[in-house]
């Protein structure tokens, strides 16, 4: 009998080792996401959508795409985010005029790819649309994520490349991201807020820690989630030398100085609404700045709802991200 309690306690303390080993993983090493034949579909036809794209491998291995209006088309999603502000009465460029430059940054298991659609709505307002792969994520060559504790100065590193190599100005500059992505544009607004003229931040956590903390309660109880998140935050430490409980979000929304919009879901699952009200709530008293709630969205289909959160992010940048427009030469041009 008391052999075999101690083979089942032992067995259970292995599941719990593997069950820590495999969530310390899955956050340092997210599981790539593969193109999808949406992505395939857009990248093989980016005309038909509007836009003009322009791929590249930035210089530290990054792969990125810089998607342009094409002057004088819209898409029927571009016509249709367009049609909204137009009844908003926001002031609007002519088709294929550029007023600035959006960085966008996805979320965790994502890619560039996934924000083709976005940048498409977005191109048709007005902006060229810079896409990466962030570390650990589609085709990037780093192996670990640090949710924007080590990723800061990509942002605006990607943004002097792509602007030395099609020729445009960096400036004026906005950034646009989403869970993960929003944790990583916190960061790098905080980093330079003299490049960044406003901030988009979309169902990202407030700490990393809370986050996962909620997740873990929701799936398995507090109990069985408190010890399975001790562990995988241990291992997660000991794979990238971050500890999870210094990446706190909150702490830097208080440092920023650009106009700052924050979107959040209120049927999240994965980061809770409160999340994203304590990220508002650190923002600086004085700072232009507006909370959006996205009414019975979850974390995946937060951008997919009837609520207009496309238009609201359009205009938001519009009023804050805009030079006289440029319009494009044609649609054939290459930027080389």
């Amino acid at each position: 009998m008391k052999v075999r309690f101690m083979l089942a306690a032992a067995a259970l303390v292995l599941l719990w080792a593997l069950a820590c080993w495999w969530g310390g993983s899955q956050m340092a090493r997210p599981p790539r996401r593969a193109l999808q034949d949406y992505h395939r579909e857009f990248l093989a036809a980016p005309a038909s959508h509007g836009v003009l794209l322009k791929p590249f491998t930035a210089a530290d291995g990054t792969p990125c795409i810089l998607a342009e209006p094409v002057a004088g088309a819209l898409s029927v999603r571009g016509r249709a985010v367009r049609d909204q502000l137009g009844r908003q009465q926001v002031a609007l460029p002519p088709p294929g005029a550029i007023m600035g430059t959006l960085v966008l940054l996805h979320g965790r298991t994502g890619r560039k790819e996934d924000y083709l659609l976005i940048a498409e709505r977005l191109c048709a307002v007005g902006y060229r649309c810079l896409l990466a792969d962030l570390p650990a994520h589609g085709d990037h060559p780093g192996a670990l994520a640090f949710y924007g504790t080590r990723e800061a100065e990509l942002p605006g590193s990607l943004l002097d490349e792509a602007a030395a190599r099609f020729h445009f100005a960096p400036a004026p500059a906005g950034l646009l991201g989403l869970s993960m992505g929003g944790a990583v544009a916190i960061q790098a607004a905080a980093r330079h807020p003299q490049r960044w003229s406003a901030l988009v931040v979309i169902s990202s956590f407030d700490t990393l820690e809370n986050a996962a903390r909620q997740q873990a309660s929701s799936r398995i109880g507090s109990f069985l989630g408190g010890l399975l998140q001790w562990g995988a935050f241990k291992v997660y430490q000991w794979q990238t030398s971050v500890s999870v409980a210094s990446i706190r979000s909150v702490d830097v929304v208080s440092q920023l100085t650009m106009p700052t919009l924050i979107a959040h879901g209120s049927a999240d699952r994965v980061i809770p609404i409160q999340c994203g009200r304590n990220l508002f709530a650190a923002l600086p008293s004085a700072l232009e700045k507006k909370w959006v709630e996205i009414p019975g969205a979850d974390h995946d289909n937060v951008l997919i709802t009837d609520f207009p959160i496309y238009a609201t992010v359009a205009a938001w940048m519009l009023g804050h991200v805009r030079q006289e427009f440029s319009p494009l030469h044609s649609a054939l041009s290459t930027g080389n």
